[in-house]
């Protein structure tokens, strides 16, 4: 089950990811990613980006588009309900880099942000928690930082945020344009988002952004982070995870390990006369070490299979909302554990069996 976790995390980060598209490239204030590729503390970098550096990074060759994202905890009121969101302010392409789509009504475009409409889009929790139901929200008028907005659009379902984001799913989408007014009157950007012409132009790009950046700015006050170099971190984020998922198992492996061995010292104490009479008609030690230690063994490995069987149908139920997943990998682990705990806690009271005098324990009452 904790194998399963870890790898269920890994794949939703993973399908987040690739639902971005692979020709992403990250514009992050300070250094997010250390030297062997893991995440490290930005510092305190104080880099904020704006229009300046957008319009820079947009003639770049090889940039498809260019999406500045604002990004921030706002109040939204709608009719007397108040709730918590995110604002996502950005260009119209922002739905595309963040595969979003919608459900209802429609999405603001590129003349929406040059003319700063007043047009929002709705994730699609959060509309219906103001308004009930999504066919209800468009149309309708919501209030956020004192100005009003008109909902001309929710969003499908989507699920989790962008790179550190909070989910789409309780958002306010809206030209960064109009966020200039009030939401965000520093005028800067959270991160940039740079979309590569082709794949094989990521790495140019890259390039190209660093050193336009560099003019402005120190190297240290910026990262340029390819998508595939920040899933890479998280992978080996989640490597990590897992051991320390399987670390605190193998606590409940020690404790279970310790009750087999006591029920079977309960067991070598109970059959000490059966012991007894099977040395006095032939049996080696190696014999009943081998009886106790088999029976040991069967009784861990049909406790991992009942636990396997368990595991498999709380990940069938929980897939449906979570891609949790067993792999082969992690079967064969489990059922190999368990064995090995038969094994090894089961020699001591096999040993102890095997080593009864047979006088005595055919004695033994």
């Amino acid at each position: 089950m904790l194998i399963a976790l870890g790898v269920g995390l890994r794949n939703y980060i993973e399908g987040q990811f690739a639902s971005l598209g692979t020709n992403l490239v990250f514009v992050l204030p300070g250094q997010v990613l250390g030297e062997g590729g893991g995440f490290q503390d930005p510092g305190a970098s104080g880099v904020t980006f704006d229009e300046r550096d957008v319009k820079s990074l947009e003639r770049t060759p090889q940039t498809e588009y260019v999406v500045p994202l604002i990004n921030k905890p706002v109040t939204v009121e709608a009719e007397g309900i108040s709730k918590s969101a995110s604002v996502f302010g950005g260009t119209a392409d922002m739905f595309t880099i963040f595969n979003l789509e919608a459900e209802r009504g429609e999405l603001f475009s590129a003349t929406d942000v040059g003319k700063r409409s007043k047009s929002v889009v709705l994730g699609r929790t959060l509309a219906i928690d103001l308004f009930g139901s999504v066919d209800a929200a468009v149309g309708r008028k919501i209030v956020v930082s004192n100005q009003r907005f008109s909902v001309i659009g929710v969003l499908k379902e989507k699920g989790g945020g962008g790179f550190g984001g909070p989910s789409y799913d309780g958002g306010v989408f809206l030209p960064y344009t109009t966020a200039f007014s009030g939401i965000s009157p520093d005028k800067t950007f959270a991160a940039i988002y740079l979309g590569a012409v082709k794949d094989a132009d990521i790495d140019q790009l890259v390039s190209d952004a660093e050193e336009i950046l560099m003019k402005r700015y120190k190297e240290d006050d910026f990262s340029v982070v390819k998508q595939t170099e920040i899933l890479n971190a998280i992978t080996s984020i989640f490597g990590i995870l897992n051991s320390v998922l399987i670390a605190i198992g193998s606590i409940s492996l020690v404790v279970g390990g310790i009750g087999i061995m006591n029920i079977m010292y309960a067991n070598v104490t109970e059959r000490t006369k059966e012991v007894g009479i099977r040395r006095a008609i032939g049996a080696t030690k190696r014999d009943i070490l081998m009886q106790f230690l088999a029976e040991s063994v069967l009784l861990s490995l049909l406790g991992g299979v009942g636990g396997l069987l368990f595991a498999i149908l709380i990940v069938a139920v929980v897939q449906q909302f979570f891609p949790l997943a067993i792999n082969a990998t992690s079967v064969i682990v489990a059922l190999g554990i368990s064995s090995i705990i038969g094994v090894f806690f089961g020699v001591f009271p096999a040993r102890r069996a095997a080593n009864l005098a047979p006088i005595e324990a055919i004695r033994y009452e």
